[in-house]
């Protein structure tokens, strides 16, 4: 069986659950508490020398970094597919994801949170504001860009749930739990909406994970 280390408020990990999900992969989910920097130990880092969550063993084959697995199982398991059909689709939905990977997670992970909280003297208060602010810059790009396109469907690329769903399903959560209002984003709120209608996401949801506390 599949092992997923796994962080149940963990984006990244999010993202990867729903690809297994959608897949209808069974897999044994291992919880690494960042909270409590088990991901930091010296038995942690000999699994996954990065330190980092998710990390995917599959067999023989050991992958880290969420994009990375997502592709790595959507080439071992290629049905239901989650990249779509077409070059230009494909790179659509890439261009979407990666939106959410590289302009919005890398400021609001749980490593920023804490260095402005421990070094920058950052009050909670301080560090949601941030949290919400740089969301809000990544979602009025995306918005616009899922707003205006004739490929944008009940899902962000036509009718199929497609990567770009799973990077930005994740994120809208965050945002939420932050207390962001999503009023100026509806095309955003409702594919998040037509989302967690489908099993897999619900099922991938941090709350429905065994070490949800």
């Amino acid at each position: 069986m599949s092992t997923l280390y796994n962080f149940f408020r963990s984006s990244a990990a999010f993202r990867v659950r729903i690809a297994l999900n959608l897949k209808k992969i069974n897999y044994e989910s291992i919880p690494i508490q960042l909270r409590r920097a088990e991901h930091k130990t010296d038995s942690y880092k000999s699994i996954n020398p990065m330190a980092l969550v998710p990390f995917f063993v599959d067999d023989m084959v050991s992958v880290g970094q969420s994009l990375a697995i997502i592709e790595y199982l959507d080439e071992r398991y290629p049905e239901p597919a989650i990249l779509p059909k077409t070059f230009a689709d494909r790179a659509r939905a890439r261009s979407i994801a990666q939106a959410v990977a590289c302009e919005i997670h890398p400021l609001n992970s749980l490593r920023v949170r804490e260095y402005l909280s421990t070094k920058s003297g950052f009050s909670d208060e301080q560090v949601n504001e941030w949290h919400i602010h740089w969301m809000q810059e990544g979602f009025s790009s995306i918005e616009k860009i899922l707003a205006s396109s004739i490929e944008t469907g009940i899902f962000c690329q036509g009718d199929e749930i497609s990567l770009a769903d799973i990077y930005l399903i994740p994120q809208v959560y965050n945002a939420l739990q932050a207390g962001m209002d999503l009023k100026p984003f509806p095309t955003i709120q409702r594919i998040y909406n037509a989302c967690l209608k489908e099993e897999a996401f619900v099922k991938a949801l941090p709350e429905n994970q065994a070490d949800a506390v």
